[in-house]
């Protein structure tokens, strides 16, 4: 048999496999719309609220959040040096530095579990070893400075101090969980040079590198800044300049595109953006229906009633922890939502610890989001990931739990 031949059956054999998944998939498909029940009330209650969130999801965080940080994370694949990556956050930087690094980014940006996804795996791509990279993963939705104000305010200065506390820890522990779990074929990883592309920061020098991304970080910090409630008379100016701070970094923005880059590195930033929208989209939009139809809105019924999360989680029992940790990875909070929806549960019989508990797992992470981090880190690794939140929050909150009790 010639080369030619072997090519020809080799190609034939995955045209069949892609028709196999096909037919796999839609027997699956087949199998959803024969067996569920759309017609009872519950089920056709729980498929309207997959859509209106969905529909709510795609109007609130899309243009805003998302494509800035799909814009983000193709600047960091294209333009960031792998070196200083890699120096800083690789798996071989020192310890403290490439944490503080992680952590201090991800508070920066204050942004829910869905936004920092792009820029987690632009700057995991880059190099960056998988502690850190993890590191700034959890720290850009749990550290949120204004949602911590808001805990403070709305649910008492015990449990916003105990979140900030807890949450500033996680990122580090985290973090470096995985860098010891996954050392070996993480340090394998950023070896092979040859998965990074080249950047042009060289030639365009550092101080405009980090003004260009700087001001591309202030447009999607400052057009979703969110209005404080009057927990602080600043928060609540920021809130109302929003627009004019945003435009000030519109403007730096459109001048270093225009001033430092060349028609080919814009074409190549452009094409890497794309490439995190269509890697990332279909599946966070996947993730926002199952999680609509499973647990829908905040006050609207769905599959599963929040009434039972609510019966579930009082008192400070290891069990009652741990359903509000695995409740919180799994559910969705669009950043500063959680804090509404904690004073609901609390309200309806929540246990202190509970609620602790669910608030450092729950805006970190949710479904959509696992389904992202599983196809950039595969299944071992986001499972080990969740595992680790889910218990850490449940530790801590069955010592808040007791401490307050």
């Amino acid at each position: 048999m010639n080369e030619k031949t072997e090519k020809a059956g080799f190609f034939q054999r995955l045209r069949q496999d892609k028709k196999n998944h096909l037919l796999l998939g839609l027997a699956g498909v087949f199998l959803l719309a024969y067996l569920i029940p759309f017609d009872t009330p519950r089920v056709s209650a729980a498929l309207n609220e997959a859509f209106l969130m969905l529909s709510e999801y795609a109007r609130e965080h899309v243009l805003l959040c998302l494509v800035p940080a799909f814009f983000i994370a193709g600047a960091i694949m294209v333009f960031l040096n792998q070196q200083s990556v890699i120096k800083y956050l690789g798996p071989e930087a020192p310890k403290l530095v490439a944490y503080s690094v992680a952590s201090v980014s991800g508070t920066i940006l204050a942004v829910c579990s869905c936004t920092v996804l792009p820029i987690f795996k632009g700057i995991y791509k880059k190099g960056a070893g998988i502690g850190p990279a993890v590191s700034f993963l959890y720290s850009g939705p749990a550290i949120n400075i204004l949602a911590v104000i808001l805990t403070a305010k709305v649910l008492g200065w015990q449990l916003g101090l105990a979140r900030a506390v807890g949450a500033i820890l996680f990122a580090f522990v985290v973090g470096l969980l995985m860098h010891l779990i996954f050392r070996k074929e993480d340090s394998e990883r950023v070896t092979n040079a040859a998965m990074f592309r080249d950047s042009g920061d060289e030639e365009r020098g550092l101080g405009k590198t980090v003004i260009y991304m700087a001001s591309m970080i202030g447009i999607l910090v400052f057009i979703n800044w969110a209005p404080s409630r009057g927990s602080s008379a600043g928060w609540d100016f920021i809130y109302r300049w929003k627009y004019f701070i945003t435009g000030a970094f519109a403007l730096v923005l459109i001048y270093s595109l225009v001033a430092w880059f060349k028609k080919h590195e814009l074409k190549d930033w452009v094409l890497a953006t794309r490439d995190f929208a269509v890697q990332i989209l279909p599946l966070l939009f996947g993730g926002v229906l199952v999680a609509g139809f499973l647990l829908g809105r905040p006050g609207h019924m769905a599959l599963i009633p929040e009434k039972w999360i609510a019966a579930a989680v009082g008192g400070n029992s290891i069990l009652s922890n741990f359903i509000a940790s695995i409740s919180g990875a799994l559910m969705y909070f669009a950043t500063l939502t959680e804090v509404p929806i904690m004073q609901g549960l609390l309200g309806s019989g929540m246990g202190q610890g509970p609620a602790l508990a669910l608030l450092l797992a729950g805006p970190s992470m949710s479904l959509p989001s696992l389904l992202v981090i599983g196809g950039e880190l595969g299944l071992k690794k986001t499972l080990v990931y969740m595992i680790i939140v889910v218990l850490l929050s449940t530790v801590a909150g069955l010592t808040y739990g007791a401490m307050m009790g």
